[in-house]
């Protein structure tokens, strides 16, 4: 089992390195994909204010560099990834085209699912996305599913399954990690502890504090701690846990320390910890902030750089939301389609 210390992928290893290894080009790169996912769930909650996206919104605010870390050593051409209802950012860093997801939140035909999904259940065939997931911990079998494609097909591919701290109480969990190392699957499970099982916190919830460490040895795994706010140590680590899970066919079991700036979904309205606490939080723990202040501080990037990518990320997701509104919504007759498998599909 390998534990990852927080502060970074390895004790002899410094985030210096670690950007230095990432490079410049890559890093502009992934904060403008981080960018992205903020100031499209930003626009999310105006448009759920506006009562233009109705239903439930979750948001993976303050958690942005974790799949981003994670997805840099992915293949789309081969590898599975699916998430739990927090599910916006996957598909984005897979280049889903922000339109096609804005116009699902929307509810129009031109959605990602024709609009018959909504914020919790985006999905790509094309893009081995294999779903966004209301059922807390459901996803985590199809994960599974997608991990023994990979080595029955012999791909070389992985699958990558993210959920929140509170799915590792389910069963499906216990299930689909015993099976996938009883069969040597290239799975990889990804626990994003933001601190909070919708308002429950952690440590009320869950018997161990540093949850791979504990569980991974029961299900002869490796096991990897990181620091879920910071773009280095998730770059860093999934680059070894991606490479040995893809390499070994063997399953991995990671935990992102992490921390959510906004409530569980948009309806709540957190009285579980203050305003207080939470513009703590924001200053001192925001991945995008560090990222930022570590490409002015290096010359990799000016102000006036910094400025420009927000202002071209915000003409993207004004693009989407422009898309979305002028979409139609979906016929009366789709109602009843994409239901059951259909006669040319049988």
């Amino acid at each position: 089992m390998t534990v990852v210390p927080l502060a970074g992928p390895s004790s002899d290893v410094t985030p210096a390195q670690i950007r230095d290894e990432i490079g410049k080009d890559r890093l502009v790169a992934m904060y403008e994909q981080m960018l992205l996912i903020r100031r499209f769930e930003e626009r999310c909650i105006q448009g759920a204010r506006q009562k233009k996206i109705a239903g439930f919104l979750h948001l993976y605010i303050g958690q942005e560099s974790i799949a981003t870390g994670i997805f840099n050593h992915l293949d789309s051409a081969t590898d599975y990834s699916v998430t739990s209802y927090r599910d916006h950012a996957q598909p984005l860093l897979l280049g889903v085209p922000a339109r096609e997801l804005m116009a699902e939140l929307f509810g129009k035909v031109t959605g990602i699912v024709r609009g018959k999904g909504g914020s919790m259940h985006f999905f790509s065939k094309d893009k081995k996305f294999l779903g966004g997931h209301g059922i807390v911990g459901g996803q985590t079998p199809i994960g599974t599913g997608g991990a023994f494609a990979c080595k029955y097909q012999n791909t070389g591919g992985v699958s990558v399954t993210f959920m929140g701290d509170g799915a590792c109480g389910q069963g499906t969990f216990h299930e689909s990690l015993n099976l996938a190392s009883l069969w040597d699957l290239p799975a990889i499970y990804v626990i994003e502890n933001n601190e909070y099982g919708m308002g429950t916190a952690t440590a009320r919830a869950i018997s161990v504090e540093m949850i791979a460490e504990s569980k991974a040895p029961g299900y002869n795994m490796d096991g990897y701690t990181m620091d879920g706010t910071c773009l280095y140590s998730c770059w860093k680590t999934a680059q070894t846990f991606v490479g040995k899970t893809r390499s070994e066919s063997r399953p991995s079991l990671v935990e992102a320390k992490s921390v959510r700036f906004v409530g569980h979904s948009i309806s709540d309205s957190q009285p579980y910890r203050s305003r207080e606490a939470i513009a703590s939080l924001r200053e001192s723990r925001d991945c995008i902030a560090k990222v930022q202040a570590d490409l002015i501080e290096t010359d990799w990037a000016s102000a006036d750089d910094l400025d420009a990518i927000d202002a071209a990320v915000k003409q993207i997701v004004q693009d989407a939301w422009n898309y979305a509104e002028e979409s139609p919504i979906p016929p009366v007759s789709d109602l009843m389609r994409h239901v059951f498998a259909e006669e040319d599909q049988l």
